[in-house]
């Protein structure tokens, strides 16, 4: 069954949508709502639905905002009042649309042409020139977003963590350790790939397998064989700096 989100900050478009979408597209279950852009990243990473119906113009985060986090984890469909000219940007990309006021008639199309992307999978570099196209278009500025939590297991448990609270990521073969003050929890994305989805001042990369919050170092020491270490505050923890990162730590 076809899963989705909806996120307007105007509560009655918001009603309204989910409305004329159980009237054109029963099948499609709506698993929740939100009113900016960041409530609306963070019911993708809760849910992960098919789709998610964004309004572009939200508080917070703009839904080219929440796009651009968002990525490739699902199919983005922009909510928008904009005129049909402005519109065109959409008819050629990987991005759908609903025009504000959801009309019926012009929904079905969106809707028709939603059930045959469902199983498509979304490619990201296609929604990353997409929405520079949009911004473009629209006059509106796409301002690069990163991460702003993780989804992690801890035994059978799934936990939307903060990356602000996160102290470091460290990989092996199969999985990646998320270190937490409290806690430790696991995820399946490689460090190669989180390296490129946070934010670069926030969370460095001293080894090829461990990223390590900035705010968390406590200092970097050497020890017998010369190897730098950094030290994490509040705990005993020491990680390894390979060679190719150790001038970030120059100046310290």
């Amino acid at each position: 069954m076809p899963t989705a989100i909806i996120a307007d900050d105007e509560r009655l478009m918001r009603e309204q949508l989910r409305t004329r979408l159980a009237q054109v597209w029963p099948e499609l279950t709506i698993l929740g709502e939100a009113k900016n852009g960041n409530e609306a990243i963070a019911l993708v990473e809760q849910h992960q639905p098919d789709f998610a119906f964004l309004d572009i113009k939200m508080p917070s985060k703009t839904g080219l905002e929440a796009a651009a986090e968002i990525g490739d984890r699902t199919h983005i469909v922009f909510i928008t009042a904009y005129d049909q000219y402005a519109v065109e940007a959409f008819d050629h990309g990987a991005i759908d649309y609903v025009l504000k006021p959801a009309d019926t008639e012009r929904l079905q199309k969106t809707v028709s042409r939603l059930k045959a992307r469902q199983n498509e999978p979304t490619e990201k570099q296609d929604v990353s020139q997409m929405l520079s196209q949009l911004a473009k278009q629209l006059g509106i500025a796409a301002k690069p977003q990163f991460l702003q939590w993780i989804q992690a297991s801890i035994g059978q448990e799934l936990r939307l963590i903060p990356v602000e609270d996160i102290l470091f990521f460290q990989s092996d073969e199969k999985y990646t350790r998320v270190q937490t003050a409290s806690y430790e929890a696991l995820i399946r994305k490689p460090v190669r790939d989180l390296a490129d989805e946070l934010d670069p001042n926030l969370f460095w990369q001293i080894h090829r397998s461990t990223l390590v919050n900035s705010k968390a170092i406590s200092g970097v020491v050497r020890d017998m064989r010369g190897r730098h270490l950094v030290q994490i505050k509040g705990s005993h923890e020491k990680l390894e700096v390979s060679r190719s990162f150790v001038h970030l730590f120059k100046q310290m």
